[in-house]
């Protein structure tokens, strides 16, 4: 199903965490106001906009913070506990549910939320949304299903990492880390293997959860001190260097698949004992040279003084040349099986609306529109004659120029007028939302698309041309199982609807 269960009438606008992945109800609602589809540092993959969830959404996605969802490695012990969920759109998410009063001030937690929330990166578990909602604060964040860097490396069952794996994950942190101080987000605080998680291709991400403190002022490690930056010790305040010394403990777990004090592994590395280091499990099956080159980015980046230690472009620059298995899948080296998105084959007869989404005939979809107008919009406002009101007025022909340049496929023109529409809140039209979501589909925004999708779905919810138009934005950002199985609810709720009318 969709983002929520009740058909409003109006809009309303009104630690360790050590993790897998690192009130009313209301509608979810983009906090940045931009499409993350396409464009610089947007890693792909269908990572939709940021939006604001309410505490009923996030209390159903983990069926009410059930100890069976919760995927911190510390279980209920963790400061902040981290849990798997599923929003009624299919989306698997992970939120973390901070202790209460860590953010005493939801503004602060907001604004700081939204600050992370507007980095979008393939290299990142991306932040997707956030609640506030009395003492509640929230994160939630991209799911990711094929465990930790810690499991991978100190727990693991099947097989260990290759060499070249290792190499990989060392290179995708570096870029992360890059990329968030190029977007002015240079500080993640308590960098280590548990914030290193694998996607359902197997390709290393970083935690979006570590850009943001466990408190507003609380520490910002919480490793073992023998870990923590020295600097850190000394005045408490994390910096773009700590970061880096940070790394420098991660490269040293990547090399020695242990968890080795960085003071004495930089005894051994400065004896030039650093094949003692390397991981025994590898059993040789690795370049002493490259190794060399690693423990030596890893002793740089552990020097006492920060200022002695490397930046992340240096990181990003020393590593990218050690990877000699580029073209290997990371599930292949990993050894789990390749993340399935065939298709599901529809369960029942599709209707022309059905029959044009399910081949993603956009042109098909829109004459559809056009010609079925608002007849579907009957019964989602009821307006007193006060609010006819020149406002009113402006609304409605912000809705008829949209109708009108949607009508002529000028579909620029139709997302501003039909948002002008949107944004005062005095009506709401599921039919608005579904044109603008067709519109932003020909813009090619597909995760607008989705959010306008899920919104028609909001007023009303059993609207088989909300899922319609839902499944057609999920195959649009590579997610088919889930297009596959959106395209069958509506053809069920189609069904339903006829069957309903022929009783009649």
């Amino acid at each position: 199903m969709g983002c929520c269960q009740s058909s409003p009438t109006r809009d309303s606008r009104s630690d360790k965490d050590q993790h897998h992945y690192g009130g009313q109800a209301h509608h979810p609602r983009s906090s940045n106001g931009t499409s993350s589809a396409g464009g610089a540092g947007d890693g792909g993959g269908g990572v939709p906009g940021f939006l604001e969830f309410s505490l009923t959404e996030l209390k159903a996605a983990t069926n009410n913070f059930s100890s069976d969802f919760i995927v911190s490695e510390s279980g209920e012990k963790a400061p902040n506990v981290v849990y798997k969920g599923r929003l009624q759109n299919r989306r698997w998410i992970a939120v973390k549910k901070f202790t209460k009063l860590a953010w005493p001030d939801p503004k602060q937690f907001a604004e700081e939320a939204r600050g992370v929330g507007k980095l979008r990166h393939k290299r990142l578990a991306n932040l997707i949304g956030y609640c506030s909602d009395g003492d509640e604060r929230l994160l939630v964040a991209e799911f990711m299903p094929n465990d930790t860097l810690a499991k991978h490396l100190f727990h693991w069952e099947n097989q260990t990492l290759e060499c070249a794996m290792r190499l990989r994950v060392a290179l995708y942190i570096a870029e992360a880390l890059d990329y968030c101080g190029t977007e002015g987000r240079p500080l993640y605080h308590d960098l280590n293997a548990y914030r290193v998680l694998f996607d359902e291709n197997g390709d290393p991400r970083l935690s979006c959860f570590g850009l943001m403190k466990n408190s507003r002022d609380g520490k910002s490690y919480s490793t073992n001190l023998a870990y923590t930056p020295p600097e850190y010790l000394r005045n408490g305040r994390v910096t773009q260097e700590s970061v880096v010394f940070s790394f420098g403990t991660v490269l040293l777990d990547l090399l020695s698949g242990k968890h080795i004090p960085p003071g004495h592994a930089l005894d051994m590395i400065r004896g030039k004992n650093i094949l003692l280091l390397m991981d025994s499990h590898l059993e040789g099956n690795f370049s002493a040279e490259e190794a060399t080159v690693v423990f030596d980015l890893a002793s740089q980046c552990l020097q006492y003084e920060p200022r002695d230690r490397p930046n992340t472009k240096d990181l990003v620059a020393t590593l990218a040349p050690l990877q000699n298995k580029s073209d290997v899948p990371s599930h292949v080296m990993l050894g789990i099986p390749k993340h399935d998105e065939a298709p599901a084959t529809p369960q029942h007869p599709l209707s022309p609306m059905g029959d044009a989404c399910s081949r993603m005939d956009l042109t098909a979809i829109h004459q559809i529109l056009v010609a079925t107008h608002y007849k579907d919009d009957e019964g989602t406002n009821e307006l007193s004659f006060q609010e006819w009101t020149q406002q009113m007025r402006d609304m409605l022909e912000a809705r008829k120029r949209g109708d009108l340049a949607f009508r002529d496929k000028d579909f620029k023109t139709a997302i501003d007028c039909y948002s002008q529409f949107v944004d005062v809140g005095t009506m709401v039209s599921p039919t608005v939302y579904a044109r603008r979501s067709l519109c932003y589909l020909m813009c090619d925004q597909p995760d607008a698309a989705l959010r306008d999708a899920m919104q028609a779905q909001c007023v009303y919810p059993d609207w088989s041309t909300a899922f319609y138009m839902q499944a057609v934005a999920l195959a649009k950002l590579d997610m088919q199982k889930d297009a596959a199985d959106m395209l069958n609810e509506a053809a069920t709720l189609e069904e339903k609807r006829q069957r309903e009318r022929g009783g009649r």
